[in-house]
């Protein structure tokens, strides 16, 4: 265990700058439009913020009506650090809520969490409308109300840069199509976990769009539609975020004990890996050399794909140990000795 004392006593700060670090920016901070004017449009749309934050960091749209959450629904000050105002237009309130006291409040209330360690989103959206065909690049002014609405929804969006090839490659035939082709090629050299291609279409004064999702070997798509670019955005926002958080959220009831191994440890990835697995009350069980045993609560495929994200390699099974008992004398019995265990858990490696 000398190299897991010598992590522990080197890891304080680097475990503070590291293990409380959020991948998503601004997760607890929550922009909301104010619909009225005075106090009592502003506390509406603070009310409003304490839902967006609790589908952002459960995922489940059922959970802000989880009893254990009423008396906050009443007052979500409890767990508020500050209001601020932005007078637009259009007007709205920045909530900038306690990091500590809401996740408390929400796992006291017996709901999961969806860790800020999320799959980052290379978006491929095209704009189609009486003024033409625009493939939203980064730099472009419609290419705000795409990370708007992708910060609304606590999800890391990128955007490319829609050069000239890059317009030619994502044209309406690829975006719509049902295999990701040339767009997974084009997404390269993003090096994002996910792709997202969008076609977006204004008529008779709303927008609609197609999206389609691809993550590994996982594909979901769907319609959504809003009465301004801006909306549909944040529409086409939520609905991925709803059908990611099911892979990586470890909800109650749906988890068991679970033993794993993690190979190539280093001081950095130690903190790293302490950031990543807070949400599964991990415990380190054992160093050996750079090979560490943890005790976690999760679903196997959850962890998989919340590892996944970190570029962990999963091995395959421990091969049982071949005996190294010597055989025993003719009339003797066989010596006592303890036959070495496989190790059944899952085994991975940086």
């Amino acid at each position: 265990m000398r190299f897991l004392n010598f992590l522990v006593a080197g890891c304080l700060g680097l475990m503070a700058s590291v293990a409380q670090a959020e991948n998503v920016a601004g997760l607890y901070q929550v922009r909301e439009q104010v619909a009225g004017q005075g106090a009592e449009a502003r506390n509406a749309a603070t009310a409003q913020a304490f839902d967006t934050l609790v589908l952002r960091l459960t995922g489940d749209p059922k959970a802000v009506q989880s009893p254990g959450l009423a008396g906050l629904r009443k007052d979500p000050q409890q767990i508020i650090n500050q209001v601020g105002s932005d007078a637009g237009p259009p007007e709205s309130v920045m909530v900038e809520f306690d990091p500590g006291s809401t996740e408390r409040a929400l796992r006291k209330a017996g709901l999961a969490l969806w860790g800020s360690n999320r799959p980052s989103i290379l978006g491929w959206w095209l704009n189609d409308s009486a003024e033409g065909s625009n493939l939203v690049g980064d730099g472009q002014p419609s290419a705000q109300p795409l990370r708007q609405a992708a910060q609304h929804r606590g999800l890391p969006l990128r955007l490319p840069l829609a050069d000239l090839q890059e317009q030619l490659v994502a044209n309406a035939k690829q975006i719509d199509a049902s295999k990701p082709g040339p767009l997974r090629e084009a997404s390269e050299r993003y090096g994002a976990d996910a792709l997202l291609a969008v076609h977006a279409q204004e008529a008779d004064g709303k927008w609609q769009g197609k999206w389609q999702l691809w993550l590994g070997d996982q594909h979901e798509q769907g319609t959504a539609e809003g009465a301004s670019p801006e909306a549909l955005a944040d529409a086409v926002m939520l609905a991925v975020s709803n059908r990611l958080a099911p892979r990586y959220v470890n909800r109650p009831g749906a988890s068991s004990q679970l033993l794993m191994q993690v190979e190539g440890m280093n001081l950095q990835r130690y903190a790293e890996l302490a950031r990543i697995l807070e949400p599964y009350g991990a415990h380190l069980q054992l160093a050996e050399g750079t090979t560490f045993t943890y005790a976690v609560t999760a679903n196997r495929e959850q962890l998989r794909a919340q590892l996944g994200l970190a570029r962990l390699q999963e091995l395959p099974a421990d091969p049982a140990p071949a005996s190294t008992l010597p055989p025993a004398s003719a009339g003797q019995p066989a010596p006592d000795l303890a036959v070495p265990k496989s190790f059944d858990g899952l085994r991975f490696r940086w």
